[in-house]
């Protein structure tokens, strides 16, 4: 990505930028692209190409600037929370736009410092929020873990991505219920 100092470079990568952000609030991911993101922000197709060569990237840059609710407020029961945002994260990785910003956002960040920090960012978020839901639930009696709370991130989300980003397959409600299930013992359903 190209960091030109002109003032119009500037001007013209800070409205795709928005573009791209309102486009994700409004449609999802797969609202991303160049053509809309060119036609929202009022620009040619060209112009955001030269900012953002491959739409993956676009895609990684807009959803860095948005809040990211995944995992974000529990309900309860915990359980059924659980089930329901690992679902829908489940369902956003099958949608080939968001599975390559998450392989681009995890191999990229080998060898760039600024993915790399956005990665570590990305997964202290749903470390700090997972581990703070099941603590809580722990605290109500909902679940005794037979994990340490600060793995159960690795150990829900990682199948998940690893059907999805690995094996290109979807991952259903009985891997979900099952990873959900093994991470301890639930008092509720």
């Amino acid at each position: 990505m190209n960091t030109d100092p002109d003032p119009r470079f500037q001007r013209s990568r800070q409205a795709i930028l928005s573009a791209a952000r309102e486009l994700l609030l409004e449609k999802g991911p797969v609202a991303v692209t160049h053509a809309q993101v060119a036609e929202r922000a009022g620009v040619g197709r060209a112009t955001v190409y030269r900012h953002w060569p491959r739409p993956d990237e676009l895609l990684a840059e807009a959803m860095a600037t948005v809040p990211m609710p995944l995992l974000d407020n529990p309900t309860v029961p915990t359980r059924q929370w659980l089930t329901r945002e690992l679902t829908t994260l489940a369902q956003q990785l099958e949608l080939a736009d968001v599975r390559a910003v998450a392989t681009t956002l995890a191999s990229t960040a080998l060898w760039d410092h600024q993915m790399d920090a956005r990665r570590a960012q990305f997964a202290t978020i749903l470390a700090d929020r997972l581990a703070s839901a099941l603590d809580t639930a722990h605290d109500r009696g909902e679940v005794t873990l037979t994990l340490p709370v600060r793995d159960a991130a690795a150990f829900l989300v990682g199948p998940i991505y690893y059907r999805s980003t690995i094996e290109h397959g979807p991952a259903g409600s009985t891997l979900i219920e099952t990873l959900i299930a093994a991470i301890g013992t639930w008092t509720t359903p």
